[in-house]
């Protein structure tokens, strides 16, 4: 994997309210964890992006787009080769108070805006008028991150570590006590104190952030339960709609057709 940090971002002094920056990503490039004295929403134009804030992992097609507020401590990083485009918002005047990273539908007017912003030769009075537009256009959609911190004792970290390389692995937590150097009772423990899940849910998030990235690249939801540890697709679909209150199917078309609108974007 590469890492690197992307800067901590500051818009130059002659710069409008607005200023995007365009990054190829190749597969497994990371940005690794730093922040922003500036808002940022991050947007897919190609690929799949997974954005990262504390325990909470968002995945972006591109009919999605991350808000992610001034001063918010973030890594992103790609599963395959992507193009990101990080839209910068000065937050002098700027009408959305978010407060909190918000999942926005990036519906086609919204990608063109941001292509047009991404052309420095734009004119100035087109680039104001193409700013405020963006910016009104934002519209949260109801879209709950997954959940998924990593244990910090050897033993259970060597567990989440074999799941992580292979989320389809079947084994048992007693199966996996064999290896680990500690019994299946203690692994139990050490998965509840520091993950504050059951290895159980602990696993279930990691295979629904595993499908996420599968699905946003278009693999079909019967190969996806196959390939992150699912003996069927309704199996699957079951799981996948208790943890977040929508079926496969629904996550990702939602977002295409613009998505529910949770509240007003001035905020």
């Amino acid at each position: 994997m590469s890492t690197k940090r992307q800067p901590s971002f500051g818009l130059p002094a002659d710069a409008g309210a607005i200023v995007v920056g365009s990054f190829e990503m190749s597969s497994g490039r990371r940005f690794d964890w730093h922040e922003h004295p500036v808002h940022q929403l991050v947007w897919c134009a190609r690929g799949v992006l997974a954005v990262s804030v504390g325990a909470a992992v968002w995945v972006l097609p591109p009919p999605r787009a991350l808000w992610i507020p001034a001063g918010v401590v973030h890594a992103v990083e790609a599963s395959r080769p992507a193009t990101m485009r990080s839209v910068y918002v000065r937050r002098r005047g700027c009408r959305i108070r978010w407060t909190a990273p918000t999942v926005v539908a990036a519906s086609p007017l919204v990608c063109e805006l941001i292509g047009f912003l991404a052309d420095p030769s734009a004119a100035a009075r087109s680039r104001g008028h193409a700013e405020r537009l963006l910016l009104d256009l934002l519209r949260p959609l109801e879209a709950n991150p997954i959940e998924l911190t990593l244990p910090r004792d050897p033993r259970s970290r060597r567990v989440a570590d074999v799941l992580l390389s292979d989320p389809a692995d079947p084994r048992t937590l007693a199966a996996f006590a064999r290896t680990a150097g500690a019994c299946a009772r203690t692994l139990a423990r050490l998965f509840l104190a520091e993950t504050g899940s059951t290895f159980g849910q602990w696993r279930t998030h990691l295979r629904l952030r595993a499908a996420l990235t599968h699905m946003a690249a278009g693999v079909p939801v019967a190969v996806v339960a196959e390939r992150v540890g699912y003996r069927s697709a309704s199996a699957f679909i079951a799981s996948f709609r208790r943890l977040l209150g929508v079926a496969p199917g629904a996550y990702f078309a939602t977002a295409a057709h613009g998505g529910h609108v949770a509240g007003d974007s001035a905020g």
